[in-house]
């Protein structure tokens, strides 16, 4: 996975996969290791419910704002990705993508 940090947004390449369970409709990309450690570092301390943090993400031509969830056993975040945000960008279990995330707190939150 490769990335580049510029002005606070981390530009990121990962391969989708669907999380394994009864109805496997849960897609997930995630954000690399040594990234992901960054993060961490960076706003941890300010984590929310489950260890999520949130981000404004953007894939192609949409953008959106969500949560990425730390994943203990592979020591990253994972960044969900909405059926809506799939079907508009064409995405599909086994793609790589390219994605932008950005930590975005609002006012009141910092």
């Amino acid at each position: 996975m490769k990335n580049k940090k510029k002005n606070g947004k981390y530009k990121l390449k990962g391969k989708v996969w669907i999380y394994p369970g009864v109805s496997s409709v849960w897609h997930f990309v995630y954000v690399d290791k040594k990234d992901s450690e960054k993060i961490k570092k960076t706003y941890g301390y300010r984590a929310r419910g489950f260890g999520s943090l949130p981000v404004e993400v953007a894939i192609g031509k949409t953008k959106w704002q969500t949560s990425i969830f730390p994943d203990g056993k592979s020591g990253t975040y994972l960044l969900p990705l909405k059926a809506q945000v799939r079907r508009k960008e064409g995405i599909f279990e086994g793609d790589i993508i390219k994605f932008i995330i950005e930590i975005s707190f609002t006012k009141k939150q910092k």
